[in-house]
């Protein structure tokens, strides 16, 4: 109201050649919002100094600048609009847009505005709302973050609808989730929003997070880059890193959505990861980690749908150890699991990647041979398996000698269907058995044992 020019508390001349008398200035330096004195070409012609502490720069560097030109760009065009209907007369209140500082923020500002025909000046007062634009952006990205990540099933798809939240109150460039593989301690990167892969920057920061296991920050080469700790059952489990290029580094309240991001992710994560645990415990067996007969009998019958169509050969090893039971009667149980767990790994070497091996109960595995380019491979791959495991075993301190009976059935030549297939195959094995063990049988219609 101050300076409203209907009261005619403020003439002309004060307003156009010294735009306020010393007193008044005063004033108007203490008040926490801006006063912008703007012409009707659109140049500042004075500002008060709040303009400096919301826009970063001082009078004298914007007193006869053009005031679009530091609108954001996306906002200049509603503002224009704006500046013209204030000049017809209309008075604004509560016009909001985003302005660039002198450091390269943005800044939410509401205005009040009026026109002074008398004057040929809009007067206007500029309030910074940035802070709760942020905070009202920032509840309503916290409430869908939380809703991505509870409804989500795919992790790469949480990783990218996050960034996408994110990103919409935190400037960035790039952002990057690092996770540490649990086997070996190395970093992997299943998402990386950096227009490529993901920089040494990001690894050697995400590095030092999970080390320090704390937020930290890193400037190189014009970029501003913060990383924060990613959490599973309280364990440290990854960083979630973004970078800002420009100036401004990052501030108390990125860090704190960033590691509210990170806990939300986190908790994801960890949820997915007990899924596929058990996901995986379901279908396999507990002792050898191989597939249980669950998971064995879905491959057996996606493969021998695969080479019927494909006019291929597969085959079905039946696997019996030989006097099995003596060790654990002379050797005790604890020697036995580690005797089976011995033999599945050494079933696993012998195959080739995409061939499957499966323990279907006791001292019984099974293994599932695809894309044979003639029956006689199978009983080779049956004799290299038999062979391995004759080589003695050293558990416990203890030498162990074991054998196993290995029947082989070919499809389709001993079964079209993996009912008749399995019982081909241990018929095959039970002849194998009968003969002495620790030896080969195939099926009589596929090689003669």
């Amino acid at each position: 109201m101050l300076l409203d020019p209907d009261t005619n508390a403020v003439p002309r001349r004060t307003l156009m050649e010294t735009p306020v008398s010393a007193p008044l200035g005063k004033i108007l330096d203490l008040l926490l919002d801006a006063i912008c004195v703007v012409d009707a070409e659109g140049h500042y012609v004075f500002v008060s100094a709040a303009f400096e502490r919301i826009f970063g720069y001082a009078p004298d560097e914007v007193i006869g600048r053009r005031m679009i030109e530091l609108v954001h760009p996306e906002d200049r065009e509603v503002t224009l609009r704006t500046a013209a209907a204030i000049m017809d007369g209309k008075h604004a209140s509560n016009f909001q847009n985003r302005y660039v500082r002198k450091d390269g923020r943005i800044v939410h500002i509401m205005w009040s505005a009026r026109w002074s025909e008398v004057d040929r000046v809009r007067i206007a007062v500029a309030r910074d709302i940035t802070e709760l634009k942020r905070a009202e952006s920032m509840r309503l990205a916290l409430h869908a973050i939380s809703e991505t990540a509870h409804a989500a099933q795919d992790l790469p798809a949480v990783f990218g609808q996050v960034h996408q939240i994110v990103g919409g109150i935190l400037p960035m460039t790039s952002f990057i989730v690092a996770l540490r593989n649990p086997a070996d301690g190395r970093l992997e990167v299943p998402y990386a929003a950096c227009g490529g892969e993901a920089p040494p920057t990001a690894g050697n920061l995400a590095a030092e997070v999970i080390r320090s296991n704390k937020a930290v920050q890193s400037t190189t080469g014009g970029s501003n880059w913060l990383g924060v700790p990613l959490y599973a059952k309280e364990n440290p489990i990854g960083a979630l890193v973004v970078e800002r290029q420009g100036e401004s580094s990052h501030t108390k309240a990125d860090t704190e959505l960033l590691e509210f991001v990170a806990t939300q992710l986190g908790t994801v994560i960890e949820r997915k990861q007990d899924q596929v645990q058990l996901h995986h415990l379901a279908l396999h067996d507990p002792l050898t980690d191989l597939p249980n007969r669950t998971l064995f009998h879905n491959r057996l019958q996606a493969t021998l749908v695969s080479a019927a169509r494909a006019k291929t050969l597969a085959a079905l090893l039946y696997i019996d150890l030989d006097g099995f039971k003596q060790v654990n009667d002379l050797h005790g149980h604890a020697v036995g699991d580690l005797l089976l767990c011995e033999v599945a790994a050494r079933i696993r070497g012998c195959l080739r990647e995409h061939d499957t091996a499966a323990r279907i109960g006791g001292d019984e595995f099974v293994v599932l041979l695809d894309a044979l380019a003639a029956p006689a491979h199978a009983i080779e791959i049956a004799e290299r398996i038999r062979t391995t495991l004759t080589q003695t075993f050293l558990l416990q301190g203890q030498m162990i000698r074991m054998s196993a009976s290995i029947g082989v059935a070919t499809f389709p030549l001993d079964g079209e269907n993996s009912e008749q297939l399995g019982k081909a195959a241990d018929h095959a094995m039970y002849r194998a058995k009968k003969a002495g063990g620790n030896r080969t049988h195939a099926s009589d219609k596929s090689i003669p044992g």
